[in-house]
């Protein structure tokens, strides 16, 4: 049994440093010094704005870092088959425990030094010879992730937590602009239309080899004030699965189509093209007295493996020469030598007839383009042509695909209709910085030359 003094509460001794503290006062300074003291902020990251168009520059930001600090940022999108594009770059935190990529050189990672927007324009897809192509451009944005990490984070890694992230949308049209689609005749597209009574500069968009019919380009411009058909050619609903030859009477039907639009102000209109687009659109500049404003995009000054055809004219093309196809280490074709030489004298009759174009053409090269000899194709078609009826915008570093600002490098990818890749070409860097300036100056040119525009709200 616990012995009986267990049930009574014995009493305390007392302990002569218990006795009640008299409080220290604080001094009036050192209380107020301890009030500035900032409460930690926490971690997060931000994309501002939130909401933008494709072709807008934003302002990327992760705060709340200690000082030095080393990070990875980690930009990712999926598009709309579900691939991922993503860029890293690793940045040691400032003075203020801010990572500011529009101020801080990035140390290593997809870029290295300076480079505002270099996690949008360094974006690789998981799968090589993928190509980040909106398809869907009224319906829904590409949705941009942007992660914050500590330290390097070289692979994604499904146990690693972001210190914060956050979501930005990057759309292809603005707010009011109308997508209707074009069945016409022989017509077959997308019309895009800007908000307000209009009328609006017309321009026809032509894209290249891959048939089909794309349209976030269009979406753009009609977000800039330009009222603009989509046009396809081939590999569309009931057009010809293949490109056999080009019968302009097609191209002329869809500039007569576009400019009976009450939203669109004649008397003339713009085309715009890449690759094989740009070779149409030069045709349609050269033939076409609709065309006032044509911008060239790495394409061709002679018909190159299908004929032209206009009410009764015909003009032959140069063959391809596919047993010049050289394939790289990745597996790629690089068909820049795929295309006979111009200049040669069985080849004179499928020069375009630039010396007939009556309107302005800007003719936009990308040097390092593997593709086509573009630079030297934009130079012999502006030799045939009278004098002040052009202009060359000519990138070093820039590939093929010369597109919107925003758009990241695709130095090859798969097309449809091709039996391997095909080589693109470009440098990430100077790519992007030529796609940025060339966006303004076509902009520019057509506006020129078409009329101005009613500026969209964004």
């Amino acid at each position: 049994m616990p012995p009986p003094w267990c049930d009574h509460q014995l009493p305390s001794p007392p302990i002569p440093w218990a006795s009640p503290v008299t409080p220290i006062p604080v001094p009036p300074s050192l209380s107020r010094a301890m009030a500035a003291v900032p409460a930690p902020v926490p971690v997060s990251v931000s994309v501002s704005p939130r909401v933008s168009l494709a072709d807008q520059p934003v302002q990327l930001m992760a705060q709340g870092l200690c000082p030095g600090q080393l990070v990875t940022l980690r930009a990712w999108l999926k598009d709309e088959q579900g691939e991922c594009f993503q860029a890293r770059a690793f940045f040691h935190a400032n003075a203020a425990g801010k990572v500011e990529p529009s101020h801080q050189p990035a140390l290593g990672g997809s870029y290295s030094g300076l480079c505002p927007m270099g996690l949008l324009w360094f974006l690789q897809p998981d799968t090589l010879f993928r190509r980040l192509l909106k398809r869907d451009v009224t319906s829904s944005p590409f949705v941009l992730h942007l992660e914050v990490f500590d330290g390097l984070q070289l692979l994604p890694q499904p146990q690693e937590q972001p210190l914060a992230s956050c979501e930005a949308e990057r759309w292809y049209v603005a707010p009011g602009v109308r997508r209707v689609p074009v069945r016409e005749g022989r017509v077959r597209g997308a019309l895009y239309i800007p908000p307000g009574p209009g009328p609006f500069p017309g321009v026809i968009d032509l894209f290249g080899g891959a048939g089909g019919l794309i349209e976030f380009r269009a979406g753009l411009l009609a977000s800039r004030g330009f009222a603009v058909l989509a046009l396809a050619f081939f590999n569309y609903q009931d057009l010809p699965p293949t490109l056999a030859q080009l019968d302009l009477e097609y191209f002329e039907e869809a500039a007569e189509l576009l400019l009976q639009q009450p939203q669109v102000r004649g008397p003339g209109l713009g085309v715009i093209g890449v690759s094989k687009g740009a070779e149409v659109a030069l045709a349609m500049a050269s033939f076409l007295p609709q065309v006032l404003a044509t911008v060239w995009i790495n394409g061709t000054a002679s018909l190159h493996g299908n004929p032209l055809l206009y009410r009764g004219l015909h003009v032959p093309a140069i063959p391809y020469r596919s047993e010049r196809i050289l394939l790289t280490a990745t597996g790629a074709m690089d068909n820049s030598a795929v295309f006979g030489d111009p200049r040669e004298p069985q080849h004179q009759a499928s020069a375009i007839p630039t010396h007939n174009v009556r309107g302005k053409v800007l003719f936009v090269v990308g040097e390092a383009d593997r593709s086509l000899n573009s630079k030297l194709f934009a130079c012999l078609a502006m030799a045939r042509m009278p004098p002040g009826s052009c202009q060359l915008l000519s990138y070093p570093g820039a590939g093929h695909l010369i597109e919107p600002p925003g758009s990241p490098l695709c130095s090859m990818s798969a097309i449809r209709g091709s039996p391997r890749p095909l080589l693109w070409g470009g440098e990430a860097k100077p790519h992007a910085e030529a796609q940025e300036h060339s966006w303004r100056e076509m902009i520019r040119f057509l506006e020129l030359h078409l009329g101005p525009v009613a500026r969209v709200k964004l």
